[in-house]
């Protein structure tokens, strides 16, 4: 399957353990960094509608709750969220395999917590099975250089394409000018790179 543009129209985002917790293993790049630019994407997705699964990991134990900020973003979709048991790999667990596929959405944004274990082994069965991932590796993070290499050569010798969240945005916004551009210039200004917008003024609408 030859994969179409990154769009509003096209994309569906998938938030994969950004849980309280587990947020804590993040030890390859700043966790704060990693947190900021995972309520990035959700208010991305609330600007442009764009269908979110969240899905969770034994919120009772020690990985805790989905990030309140996102929670308070995206009220439906954490109410809906997908608790999963225990099960490594959420794509290999049904609902939210169903989930995703009920988006009728075949390009997937996808970011997790921890990308060597809570990211991977669904952005690899995704892409194996012909949706076109890009999974967002500055709001994923893993607990050693190491394995987050390793988890990243993994993922594109399957066909996961890696990405940043500027990149994700800039690709989706096609043109500034229009207004889906300007809302998200206005959030890479305000959300993902706040100490570079620090006194620019983003184009007016």
């Amino acid at each position: 399957m030859t994969p179409t543009r990154f769009t509003p129209d096209t994309s569906a985002l998938l938030l994969i353990d950004h849980q309280v917790g587990t947020m804590q293993l993040i030890k390859n790049i700043d966790r704060e960094l990693a947190a900021r630019q995972s309520i990035a994407l959700a208010k991305m997705a609330q600007r442009l509608g764009l269908p979110v699964v969240i899905t969770s990991s034994q919120e009772d134990r020690d990985q805790g709750p989905i990030l309140p900020e996102i929670a308070a973003l995206l009220p439906e979709a954490h109410d809906a969220r997908i608790k999963r048991p225990g099960v490594v790999n959420a794509w290999a667990y049904s609902p939210f395999r169903e989930a995703v596929v009920a988006t009728g959405r075949r390009n997937l944004i996808m970011a997790g917590v921890t990308t060597d274990v809570c990211l991977i082994f669904p952005a690899i069965d995704a892409a194996r099975e012909g949706f076109a991932v890009q999974a967002v590796m500055d709001a994923s993070g893993s607990p050693s250089d190491l394995s987050e290499a390793l988890a990243r050569q993994r993922m594109q010798d399957a066909g996961v394409v890696l990405t940043a969240t500027n990149t994700l945005m800039a690709e989706i916004a096609d043109d500034w000018s229009t207004p889906t551009g300007q809302q998200l210039i206005e959030l890479l200004f305000s959300d993902v790179f706040p100490a570079l917008g620090a006194g620019i003024t983003p184009p007016a609408r």
